[in-house]
C-alpha cells in the first residue's frame, strides 16, 4: 500500500459510495425498535403485583440487550456502508482511498524539494478551484511521515494547499507505485545516480503507472487550469503530429497506457531527454493513428482517444515561453484553452511573478490562484521588505 501521511488540516472529505440496503430496504429497523423501547410507559407502583413489575423490568432489560446485539450485528454487516455516510477527516485517508474515488487530478514532485514554490502552488490551487468535485493529489518524493507535520506548520505553501478541502499531499513511493506494472523490473535494475535525466525519467514513469492504476488526469506542476477539460481519454498536442506528456487523461487500466509502459521499458534510453516522455507518447500514438496537421482549433480523434489541439494547453509555444513574464498591451483571452503550460523547464533564468509587475503571469495568478498570489507573492514581498527594514 502507498504510505499515508498526515499533512492536511482537519477538514472533511466525504467518501462517496452508493447508499446501503438489505434486500432493497434501508436498514431503519433499529431506530424504530429503539423508539418502541423508550416509549414504553413507565411502570407504576402496584402494591398488589410486585412480582409482575419485576418481571416486566426484566423483559425490558432483555429487550435492551437484544437491541444492542442488533446494533453490533448491523455494524458487522455494514461497516463499509457506515463510513459512506460519515465525512472523514482528510488526514485519516490513505492514498488508495483517495485515488479509488476516481477522476483524480495528479501532480508529481520527483525532486527532494519539500517546499512547493509559487508556480507549483498556483498549479495545484487552480486545479482545486476548477475541479472542486474531484480530488487533487500532489505526490512528493522527499516527503515522509516524519517531515509532514513540520512542513505543514513551517512552510507557507504547505499550509496553504493543505487547507483546501479537495487537495491531498502524499509521499511518492515509486517502488509501490510500479507494483503490478511493466515498470517494476526496470525500476529495480536502473541506477538513478547514473541517470543524468533521472528527475524527469522517474516522473515520466510514475505518471504512467498512477494513471494506469487509478485513472484521472495528470498535470505538470507548471500548468495553470482555467476551465474544465471535457474529455476523459485524451492526449495534448504540443504541435501538429507531436504529443506532450505534460498533461493527459485516461480511465484506469486503459490499454494505451499499458502499451506505453511496455514501450517505455523496451525502448529505454535515459541519455535522450524526452525519450520516455513526449517522444514515447508520440510514437505510441502514431502506431495506432494516422496523424495529420491541425488546420484551425479543431481536435482530432482516433481509437477513442482525443488528440487535443495545441490551443487547448499550448497557445504560447515553448520558443515564446518568456511572453508569460512580459507585459502585454492587451492580454489574450485564451477562449480555446483548458489550461496553460508555462514551460518552467525553459525558465533557466528563474523568472518569477512579481507583485505589481502587470505581467501576463501575474494576471493569471490573480485570476486562477488568488490565494497563492496573496500569500506567496504579495505577503512574501511584504515580509521581505519588513525584514530588510528591521535589519537596517
Amino acid at each position: 500500500m502507498l504510505q499515508r501521511v498526515w499533512v492536511s488540516l482537519p477538514q472533511s472529505w466525504a467518501l462517496r459510495v452508493p447508499d446501503c440496503h438489505h434486500d432493497g430496504k434501508q436498514t431503519s429497523w433499529i431506530s424504530g425498535f429503539f423508539r418502541t423501547i423508550i416509549r414504553h410507559p413507565r411502570l407504576r407502583h402496584d402494591s398488589k403485583g410486585p412480582g409482575k413489575a419485576r418481571m416486566l423490568k426484566k423483559i425490558q432489560i432483555c429487550l435492551c440487550f437484544f437491541f444492542v446485539s442488533g446494533i453490533l450485528y448491523e455494524i458487522s454487516l455494514l461497516s463499509s456502508c457506515c463510513f459512506s455516510y460519515m465525512p472523514m477527516p482528510k488526514h485519516f485517508l490513505t492514498p488508495e482511498q483517495v485515488l479509488n474515488l476516481g477522476k483524480s487530478i495528479i501532480f508529481l514532485e520527483t525532486t527532494d524539494r519539500l517546499e512547493p514554490p509559487p508556480l507549483v502552488s498556483c498549479s495545484v490551487e487552480s486545479a482545486a478551484r476548477i475541479y472542486q468535485d474531484r480530488p487533487i493529489i500532489l505526490f512528493m518524493k522527499g516527503l515522509t511521515n516524519e517531515t509532514a507535520l513540520v512542513l505543514n506548520s513551517s512552510y507557507a505553501a504547505f499550509s496553504l494547499l493543505s487547507s483546501m478541502k479537495n487537495v491531498f499531499i502524499f509521499p511518492l513511493q515509486m517502488e509501490t507505485v510500479f507494483q503490478e506494472t511493466p515498470l517494476l523490473q526496470w525500476y529495480n535494475q536502473v541506477v538513478p545516480e547514473q541517470e543524468k535525466n533521472w528527475v524527469h525519467i522517474s516522473s515520466d514513469a510514475s505518471r504512467l503507472a498512477l494513471i494506469w492504476k487509478y485513472g484521472g488526469i495528470y498535470m505538470d506542476t507548471d500548468v495553470i487550469s482555467i476551465r474544465p477539460i471535457p474529455e476523459e481519454s485524451f492526449l495534448a498536442a504540443q504541435k501538429s503530429q507531436f504529443s506532450s506528456n505534460g498533461i493527459f487523461g485516461f480511465p484506469a487500466y486503459h490499454k494505451f497506457i499499458w502499451d506505453c509502459m511496455e514501450n517505455f521499458v523496451l525502448k529505454y534510453n535515459g541519455n535522450i531527454w524526452g525519450n520516455q516522455g513526449p517522444f514515447l507518447m508520440t510514437r505510441m500514438l502514431k502506431a495506432i493513428c494516422n496523424l495529420t496537421d491541425f488546420k484551425g482549433t479543431e481536435d482530432h480523434r482516433c481509437q477513442n482517444i482525443s488528440f487535443l489541439n495545441p490551443q487547448r494547453f499550448y497557445p504560447i509555444p515553448y520558443p515564446a515561453w518568456g511572453r508569460y513574464y512580459k507585459v502585454w498591451d492587451k492580454s489574450p483571452n485564451f477562449n480555446h484553452s483548458y489550461a496553460l503550460h508555462l514551460w518552467n523547464f525553459m525558465n533557466h533564468n528563474r523568472k518569477t511573478v512579481v507583485a505589481g509587475s502587470n505581467t501576463l503571469a501575474e494576471k493569471l495568478y490573480k485570476a486562477y490562484c488568488p490565494t497563492t498570489y496573496e500569500d506567496l507573492i504579495q505577503n512574501a514581498e511584504l515580509r521581505d521588505f519588513t525584514h530588510s527594514e528591521d535589519a537596517a
